[in-house]
C-alpha cells in the first residue's frame, strides 16, 4: 500500500529525515518508535500529505502522491497533536463539515455510529472549545475513520487521554485491525505500540534502524534493542 523512497525532508539547515526507505503491505499495523526529534511525526505529516518532502518520494497503491496529495487524502485519515477540530463549531458541525467533503454516504448514520463508538454521543450537540483535550482527540479520531479510509495515521494518539478513553482508544485500533485497514501509529510507549502492531520499526536522527515482525522478539527483546538502537526508553 505504501511505499517510501529515499525520503528526505530538511528544514533550513536542520535535515529531519535522511533518506528514508519504507514499505508497507496493506493489511500491515506498523508501529513507529523513536524518541522525541526523532523524525516520526515528520514522516507522518508528509504522508499526510501536509507537508512535502525535500527529495525522494512516497507512493499510495504504485501511484506516487506528489505534487498533488488531494486525491489520497481521500483515502488517509490522521489523528495527530492537531486535532483539525474547529472550537466554535459542535461535534456534529464538524463531522458533517468533514463529511460533506468526503462525500460519506448516510452521513449522519455514521457520525452517530463514530461519535457513539468513541463514547460522546451525550456531547454530540456541544461546541468544541468546550471539549477537554482528551474528549477532542476522542472525537479527532471519529473525524479521522469518518470516511472509512483506507490508511489510518496516528500520531501519538494517546497524548492527552486519560485511562478510559486510552482503553476506548485501544478498542477501536483492535476493531480497526480486524477490518484490513493500514494502520501506522508513532509512539515512544512500547508497551501501547507493541500491543497493536504486526510490525515495528525504530526511527532515530532522521533514519529507520530497525524494522522487524513485531513477532520477532518479544517485549524484553524489543526494550533490549530500542535501547541499543536509541539509548534511552520512554
Amino acid at each position: 500500500m505504501i511505499k517510501v523512497v529515499n525520503l528526505i525532508k530538511s528544514f533550513g539547515t536542520q535535515t529531519a529525515l535522511r533518506g528514508i526507505n519504507l514499505s508497507v503491505a496493506e493489511g500491515d499495523f506498523l508501529t513507529l518508535f523513536g524518541p522525541n526529534g526523532a523524525g516520526k511525526t515528520t514522516l507522518i505529516r508528509i504522508l499526510a500529505g501536509i507537508s512535502r518532502p525535500t527529495a525522494g518520494k512516497v507512493l499510495l497503491n504504485d501511484i506516487e502522491l506528489s505534487p498533488s496529495w488531494s486525491d489520497a487524502r481521500r483515502h488517509i485519515g490522521l489523528v495527530s497533536h492537531h486535532s483539525y477540530l474547529y472550537p466554535d463549531l459542535t461535534a456534529e458541525e464538524n463531522l458533517r463539515f468533514y463529511g460533506r467533503m468526503y462525500d460519506v454516504p448516510n452521513l449522519m448514520e455514521r457520525i452517530h455510529e463514530l461519535v457513539g463508538s468513541v463514547g460522546l454521543l451525550p456531547r454530540l450537540h456541544d461546541p468544541i472549545r468546550d471539549y477537554s483535550r482528551g474528549m477532542q482527540q476522542r472525537l479527532s479520531i471519529a473525524r479521522a475513520l469518518l470516511h472509512d479510509p483506507l490508511l489510518l495515521l496516528l500520531d501519538e494518539p494517546y497524548t492527552g487521554l486519560d485511562q478510559a478513553a486510552s482503553d476506548n482508544l485501544r478498542d477501536i485500533l483492535t476493531t480497526t485491525t480486524q477490518t484490513g485497514r493500514t494502520v501506522l501509529m508513532t509512539t515512544h510507549n512500547l508497551a501501547r505500540g507493541l500491543s497493536h502492531c504486526n510490525r515495528v520499526a525504530i526511527v532515530n536522527k532522521g533514519r529507520i534502524v530497525l524494522d522487524e515482525a513485531r513477532q520477532a522478539l518479544s517485549a524484553k527483546e524489543w526494550q533490549e534493542a530500542y535501547l541499543e538502537n536509541v539509548g534511552a526508553t520512554h
